[in-house]
């Protein structure tokens, strides 16, 4: 017969192999800019958080009822192996934040150098013939 632990045990586990499997998929999609399917992916990572945090709260309750020697030795591997999961799930997450924030930084600089080629385009001269970023054609009169 199963305990009620063991099954919610049993239940974070897949939980957390399924974060894990999310946050793979979502690192690809990173690096592959497929904004569509990430945010679906994103819909989907946040339902799962949800019920990992469900299901926590139900592990904890269950774990408080009962003392140390009365969880059995697949309990004890269950809670060895989600922690080790959620290990996982962090420094996965890790990698993902660092994916986005280099994604960032280079539309940041593609950015920067689409505004110093516009920039360049504009270049003008003033009166003594110094070179002058500003708009076209100002200050001449007809």
């Amino acid at each position: 017969m199963t305990s009620h632990l063991y099954s919610a045990l049993s239940q974070q586990v897949a939980n957390l192999e399924g974060l894990c499997s999310l946050l793979e998929k979502e690192l690809h999609l990173i690096s592959s800019r497929d904004a569509e399917t990430l945010m679906s992916l994103l819909e989907d990572k946040s339902a799962l958080l949800e019920s990992i945090q469900a299901t926590d709260q139900k592990v904890e309750a269950l774990h408080r009822q009962t003392t140390d020697e009365t969880i059995s030795a697949e309990e004890q591997g269950l809670m060895d192996k989600a922690k080790s999961l959620l290990e996982d799930c962090k420094y996965k997450t890790k990698i993902n934040q660092k994916a986005v924030e280099q994604g960032q930084l280079r539309l940041t600089h593609l950015r920067n150098l689409m505004l110093e080629v516009r920039a360049k385009e504009s270049l003008t001269y003033d009166k003594k013939g110094k070179p002058n970023a500003g708009r076209l054609g100002s200050g001449i009169s007809a």
